[in-house]
């Protein structure tokens, strides 16, 4: 099947509903819930990585870094590009190419050629899943939209509760002896499962007129970033040498010709227009601050259940169960009531929510040290998870709240990359403060100071949410 459609709200034929718009949903939906998984599910199976390729402690942490510093890198790019190329093409490519890197993932016999295709995962995951929401908007008709968007709720939360026990689950079960090289190889057959989908039912979307990509802008802020989050994840471990601190402080200077670079571009590939908004750019530096402190923290949590607590891959995975079912329970909650009600309040309530149960993580620590059991650690667990869902539900509308609709696409891409943005500087900061204390202060006293480190940063994604706009945007932008 080989349609082509026009990038607009109206369905295939201009007016004619498109036969096989469930079936194209579904499709997405399985790309979807390979990224969710496959961005978090290295943090249960890390020990055990770790322990059979060997590697540094920083290693453990490229694995998960890696991933998203490409996707955040990637998302923006390639989402301009498939308006100039087409959709579905890029989404087989970025399906058929995760599918690949994940079998070399599980294939990997060194911490080098892990970390390689991890960052080929998380690239291609940003190739694939920006061209689904394009698709969908274009396929169905505009009293259905809200329904297929509805279902993406659903499947992010169960994603969350399911990806740790799975990884727990995989690498328990050992199948073929292949241990935590499960964890990828499933992808596979997923994957497979995309790409049939695609090939088959899924047309092809462009947009008419779309801006050419700079090529030059793409490569700065890609150079900017690495020369930020390389010295962090590093630094530690190589003592700080001196080209680290310069890698810091020009990655600096390198954002600078960025920004520089896009107020004068013709095709820029961030609207700078977004950057002379105070609500918008508030929205940049609480998602940044709020997935920086969350990212962080759960690397800490899991490499203290595992290597601190001595638990099991299954058991470190159930004893983030709580934390997971509380965003299953506290997204809905703030959707369908407190969003609506309270605008700008429920999201505040849920940052104050979160700071105060990563209090109660920190003070149940602190009461049972070495001895803490997972059942102690479910009230502030779920508690957190709790607050994380008030949060996802509507973070990304309130601050699209002061944006006009024809930025409304950009801008929501923008906020897409900083989440990932933030939860990799997250993993490289906060996972480095953990590493540095260990030697000192053995894996409660790290896990502890890591998480106040943690609450810190809930604080100032707190004060600055009062900057945000009040209540939501009434036609809200969907996203991933």
């Amino acid at each position: 099947m080989s349609t082509t459609l026009q990038h607009s709200a109206e369905p295939a034929g201009g007016g004619t509903v498109f036969r096989w718009r469930w079936i194209v949903l579904a499709t997405i939906l399985i790309a979807e819930i390979m990224d969710l998984v496959d961005a978090t599910i290295v943090n249960i199976a890390a020990p055990s990585i770790r322990a059979e390729l060997g590697g540094s402690e920083s290693a453990m942490q490229w694995m998960l870094a890696g991933y998203t510093l490409a996707f955040a890198i990637g998302l923006i790019t390639f989402g301009r590009l498939g308006d100039l190329v087409g959709r579905r093409r890029l989404f087989v490519i970025g399906a058929v190419g995760f599918t690949v890197a994940s079998a070399v993932c599980g294939l990997a016999g060194s911490p080098e050629v892990l970390i390689g295709s991890r960052f080929a995962q998380g690239l291609l995951g940003a190739v694939m899943i920006p061209q689904g929401f394009a698709i969908l908007k274009s396929i169905f008709p505009a009293d259905e939209l809200g329904k297929a968007f509805a279902m993406f709720g659903p499947v992010m939360g169960l994603s969350a509760v399911a990806g740790p026990i799975l990884a727990g689950l995989l690498i328990d079960a050992n199948w073929f002896g292949a241990g935590w090289r499960t964890i990828f190889f499933i992808n596979v057959p997923i994957g497979v499962a995309a790409l049939i989908g695609a090939l088959r039912f899924m047309p092809e979307v462009k947009t008419p007129g779309a801006a050419r990509l700079d090529t030059a802008g793409v490569l700065l802020v890609s150079l900017a970033s690495g020369m930020l989050i390389y010295p962090l994840v590093q630094g530690r471990e190589l003592g700080w040498p001196l080209w680290t601190i310069l890698l810091l402080t020009g990655s600096l200077v390198v954002f600078a010709l960025f920004a520089h670079r896009e107020r004068r571009s013709g095709d820029p590939v961030i609207d700078p227009s977004l950057f002379r908004n105070r609500g918008y750019v508030a929205g940049l530096g609480v998602i940044t601050t709020f997935f920086l402190a969350m990212n962080g923290f759960l690397l800490v949590f899991n490499l203290f259940t595992q290597l601190g607590l001595h638990y099991s891959p299954l058991k470190a995975g159930l004893a983030m169960v709580p934390f997971s079912l509380g965003i299953a329970i506290g997204a809905p909650l703030s959707a369908a009531l407190l969003a609506p009600k309270l605008g700008r309040k429920a999201l505040q309530l849920g940052v104050a929510l979160m700071t105060v149960a990563m209090g109660g993580v920190w003070f149940t620590l602190h009461t049972y040290g070495d001895a803490t059991t997972v059942w102690n650690l479910v009230p502030a667990t779920l508690a957190t998870g709790i607050g994380a869902g008030m949060v996802f539900a509507p973070l990304f509308d309130i601050i699209l709240a002061s944006v006009d609709d024809q930025a409304a696409g950009s801008a929501s891409g923008v906020l897409t990359a900083m989440q990932q943005y933030g939860g990799t500087i997250g993993v490289a900061v906060i996972g480095t403060i953990f590493f540095q204390l260990l030697p000192a202060r053995a894996f409660l006293g790290a896990t502890k100071t890591s998480v106040l480190v943690a609450i810190g940063l809930f604080v100032v994604s707190l004060a600055v949410t009062y900057l945000l706009p009040k209540q939501a945007r009434e036609n809200a932008v969907s996203h991933g």
